[in-house]
This record gives C-alpha cells, structure tokens and sequence, in this order.
C-alpha cells in the first residue's frame, strides 16, 4: 500500500443511500422483523450484482476458508448473513432482545473482573456482531460498556443506530481521534472499571503491524491495541458475537491476556524482548480469529482482500481455491447453515 493511502476497507463508499436506509428502517419499525428480513434478498442482489470489489472479495474469502471454488449463490449467501445482522442492529439497538436467541459461552472469567471492580479490554473482530454483546448489559445491569468506534467510516447508519441508543451513543470513545485522546480515554473507562470493546483486526494507514499466520498466509495486525493493554495493564478477553442463522447468535468470551499474573515481570516483558512477546500475542489472536472464522466462515465481515491490501483481486478462476491448513483448536463442518 503506497505510504499515506488509505487501505481498501477505508476506501470503500458506504453501502445504500440514505433514502433505502430509511425506508428499511420504516419496514422493520412497522412491519417487523420478518418482513424487514424479506427485504435483505434485494439488497443482497445489489451487493452481489453491483458491487464488484465485495462480490470477488466474497467469493475469494470463501473459496480459501471452504478449501473450493466459491460461485455466486455462495456470495449471496455471505452477503445476506451481513446484511441480516446489519438489521438485526436495529432491533438489539432498539432493546428488542426478546426476538432472539443468543447464547452465552465462557462468561465466568468475565463476571470475575467486573465482580472483582477491574476494568477489561474486549478484544473483537469483523467476524460476526459485534452488537450481541448488549446481552451483557441484561445479565448485569448497571455494568458500563464503552466501545470504541470510528464515527467518520459509515456516517450515515452511524447516525441511524446513535438515535436508537443515545445512552450508548453517549458512552462511545471515537475511534477517529488522534491516538492519545483515544487511549486517554481508554485508561479512564478502565480506571471506572468498565469493560471497553473495540475491533483489533484491520490496522489504520502509518500503524505498527506484525505478520502472523492466517489460514495458510501471513496478514498484517495492529500492534496498537496490544501495545495498549500492556501500557494500561488490562486483561484481556475475545469475544466473538456469531451469527447462526434465524434469529440465534452465540456470544464467546475467552480470557486471553493477564499480563501482571502471567509472569511477565511487574506486566511488563523487557524491552530487549517486547516485540517479540507483542508478535506471540497477535499471532495467537490471529489462531483464534482463524478458529472461529472457520467454523462459521459466512461471519467474515471484512469485504476486502484481507492479506494484500493494495489492489483488486479477480473473481476466482475454476479449481483455483486453495486447501485449508489444519485450524487451531480443531475444525469442522460451518456451524453457520443458514442466512
């Protein structure tokens, strides 16, 4: 990527204008979620249809994830997956929680620190809904949630999800500030022992990486989030909010990062050894990114070449997908069978 340019995921306009966004949004205000779902297969025909750079992105993601040849009904079925819980924002924004079914795994570790008044660092991705993590705010009320989020990437359904929630629009820390307004920030919510949730999985233009394996090819990761809780001295969890069809999502916590009680001397490792302990942790992220990517491969949300983010990339040839390395942890069919 030429110095300065923005990567692909920036560069890309904003999908729907703001006439069809609001003309969903009065669909699913008045007629409902099933009707709204009725909806996604249009917009899932102009996404596929009409824009190329998501359709081959799509195909590409799912040929190397799926080990074959992708075709279109498969990037429809991908697409529609993101367009489902796009929608399905509105409604959790909305405190609709009764129309779904999202069940929680690994949550004790979490309960822990917020029981015992620390403050965590929830480490997510572009896989899957991030959103699902408002089920936390009905199993402990009064537990304070900060996500940080660029406000300036999709202004206008920004906009749209900021009016549903003001009181979470409120608690958000703008992700599109300099760097040390944001880590200020950061700390404080922290020292307020609240959990602060942000996506770790796409690095800004000028920031650190590290290359780590990722289903059979090295990616560039952002050093700065990990740098981040080192610096503050926060644990760490994943998370990871999966859609699995209908209206059933399955939200993983996974303790990830203590470093004061992992035996990094006072949670700092010596400098003469810190990138390389800052590699280890994003690579390991990166063999549980690739877990889960593989088991519900229809969550991957990042709609751009993920490992050259430099130029377009063509449609897949016949036979030309490529055989899926041994995951971590064990993989298997796709949980995800519906979309």
């Amino acid at each position: 990527m030429a110095e300065g340019a923005a990567p692909a995921w920036k560069r890309r306009p904003e999908g729907g204008s703001r006439a069809m966004i609001a003309l969903l949004v009065a669909i699913a205000r008045h007629g409902g979620r099933g009707l709204a779902r009725l909806c996604l297969w249009p917009i899932t025909a102009y996404f596929v249809l009409v824009r190329g750079p998501e359709r081959r992105a799509s195909r590409a993601w799912l040929s190397r994830v799926q080990g074959r040849r992708a075709g279109l009904w498969a990037a429809a079925r991908h697409v529609h997956a993101f367009s489902a819980t796009i929608l399905d924002r509105l409604f959790l924004l909305g405190g609709r929680m009764d129309l779904f079914d999202i069940r929680v795994h690994g949550l004790e570790p979490l309960e822990a620190l917020v029981d015992q008044g620390r403050g965590a660092l929830l480490f997510g991705s572009h896989l899957g809904s991030f959103d699902a993590l408002r089920v936390l705010a009905r199993r402990r009320p009064g537990l304070q949630l900060r996500v940080v989020l660029d406000r300036g990437q999709n202004p206008v359904l920004t906009g749209l999800f900021d009016s549903l929630d003001p009181a979470l629009a409120a608690a958000v820390i703008d992700g599109g500030q300099p760097g040390a307004a944001i880590a200020l920030e950061v700390q404080h919510a922290l020292e307020a022992g609240a959990l602060v949730a942000l996506l770790v999985d796409r690095a800004l233009p000028h920031e650190d990486t590290a290359a780590v394996p990722f289903l059979g090819r090295d990616t560039r990761l952002p050093l700065t989030p990990w740098r981040l809780a080192l610096a503050l001295h926060a644990p760490v969890l994943l998370c990871f909010g999966l859609y699995c069809g209908g209206n059933r999502y399955d939200l993983h916590f996974e303790p990830f990062l203590d470093a004061t009680v992992e035996g990094v001397p006072g949670g700092v490792p010596a400098r003469g050894a810190r990138a390389a302990w800052l590699r280890g942790r994003v690579a390991a992220y990166a063999a549980r990114l690739e877990h889960h990517a593989r088991r519900t491969p229809l969550n991957w949300f990042n709609f751009y070449d993920f490992w050259n983010d430099d130029g377009p990339h063509a449609d897949p040839p016949p036979n030309s997908a490529t055989a899926p390395a041994p995951a971590a942890g064990g993989a298997g069919d796709p949980v995800h069978r519906r979309a």
